[in-house]
């Protein structure tokens, strides 16, 4: 019985998506509910999941194409698993023998078997250096960001063969290779223009000595570790001392509604994380409510869902103040943008141990500086500076944060 694979709804406002690696060549058995094709929206990547157990028969939207929301994109074949239920030899890939479209598409990019089993994209310098090669892509290591196949790759893959000159308009060696931004990409384009042209955006710093909180990790992290399952991270203390300036400061946590402004009473934190198609901002849903280890059990959920692309659309939607932490990529100081229509963020950067003042002597402490950019528009200088002030004392001061002081 023939099957057709449709485009499923993921959102609330969504209408197109755009084709990721299909997960399944066409011939190879597929188990009922086991992912077939990946579809990314403007807000994260999903996965399309087989009805029925069965194989592809036909393959009718490729890798970068644009479909719409109950658009058919392939077919499929019920059917039982084979009494040689061996995987079908062909990798898995988007370029496939498919039937011709309506409109001429670009050649897709393959996918094909990194390093670590996940699937990567061939870039076209690659591809053509694997056809002068006489390479196919399974014997090839992918290096490249996200995965991607390089043609670097391909040439170190064969250090005896001169690599051969590439087709240039000028000087030898110097090559472009243009891609099609993701949706997410094109979203989070978008909403940064967006702040930067109708928010009042600025920025004000601050510095705090982690001593407090590194000393208080460093006593408790094995018991913590034992009874609750996570490790005790800085993020949690961060979450906590940004909750309670929050309460000292309802604008950073309000947002703009035409001539209104919305005051909440909750705290849906953001917590900025990195994934494989860009950075991504999860909400801990009513912050305000959660114990330390449920921060982090939250956080280190986000992390690794964000590597697979699992986080969900609802868990991106809202959140009324959003933390991101660029110290664990090394940066010292930054000026972060606001994510619409929130009205503040806070920038954590790396711990240096730098020489500062105490008690008229200078020492030696781990110091982190602390940046809040927010919307001039609903937060005054006086209420930016009373927020960083109050998290920098419940940070410098932990127990303030367990005894709410």
């Amino acid at each position: 019985m023939a099957i057709e694979i449709v485009v499923p709804t993921v959102g609330e406002s969504i209408t197109e998506v755009e084709i990721g690696a299909w997960l399944k060549a066409p011939g190879e058995f597929i188990q009922q509910d086991e992912p077939i094709v990946e579809i990314e929206s403007d807000k994260a990547t999903v996965e399309v999941f087989a009805p029925v157990a069965g194989t592809i028969t036909e393959v009718l939207k490729h890798t970068g194409d644009v479909a719409t929301i109950g658009e058919l994109i392939g077919r499929m074949e019920a059917s039982e698993a084979p009494a040689d239920s061996t995987p079908a030899a062909a990798p898995v890939a988007a370029e496939v023998a498919q039937a011709p479209s309506s409109k001429p598409t670009a050649p897709p990019t393959p996918a094909l078997p990194k390093g670590d089993g996940q699937p990567a994209h061939v870039m076209p310098a690659a591809r053509r250096a694997l056809a002068e090669a006489g390479l196919v892509m399974e014997q090839v290591q992918a290096t490249g960001p996200g995965g991607r196949l390089l043609k670097s790759d391909v040439q170190a893959h064969q250090p005896s063969a001169p690599p051969k000159p590439p087709a240039t308009n000028g000087a030898e060696g110097r090559e472009e290779e243009v891609v099609r931004m993701t949706p997410m990409r094109r979203t989070i384009s978008a909403a940064l223009v967006q702040a930067q042209q109708t928010a009042a955006l600025l920025t004000t710093f601050n510095e705090a000595d982690m001593s407090g909180v590194m000393a208080l990790r460093a006593q408790y992290k094995d018991t913590y570790k034992e009874k609750y399952g996570v490790k005790l991270g800085f993020m949690s203390f961060f979450v906590k001392a940004c909750i309670e300036a929050l309460k000292e400061t309802p604008g950073v946590n309000a947002e703009v509604r035409g001539e209104e402004i919305a005051y909440r009473n909750y705290y849906d934190i953001g917590i900025a994380v990195s994934g494989k198609k860009g950075l991504v901002v999860p909400a801990l849903r009513n912050a305000e409510r959660m114990s330390f280890a449920e921060i982090e059990s939250s956080i280190g959920d986000f992390a690794r869902r964000a590597r697979d692309n699992k986080i969900t659309i609802d868990e991106l939607k809202g959140g009324t103040f959003t933390i991101t932490n660029g110290g664990v990529f090394g940066s010292l100081l930054s000026t972060p943008i606001i994510n619409p229509p929130q009205s503040g963020i806070l920038g954590m950067h790396s711990i240096q141990e730098r020489p500062v003042a105490r008690d008229g002597e200078v020492v030696i402490r781990p110091m982190m500086y602390l940046a809040l950019t927010y919307d001039h528009r609903v937060v005054d200088g006086r209420e930016a500076v009373t927020f960083l002030v109050r998290v920098k004392e419940c940070i410098e001061n932990p127990t303030r944060i367990l005894l709410e002081i």
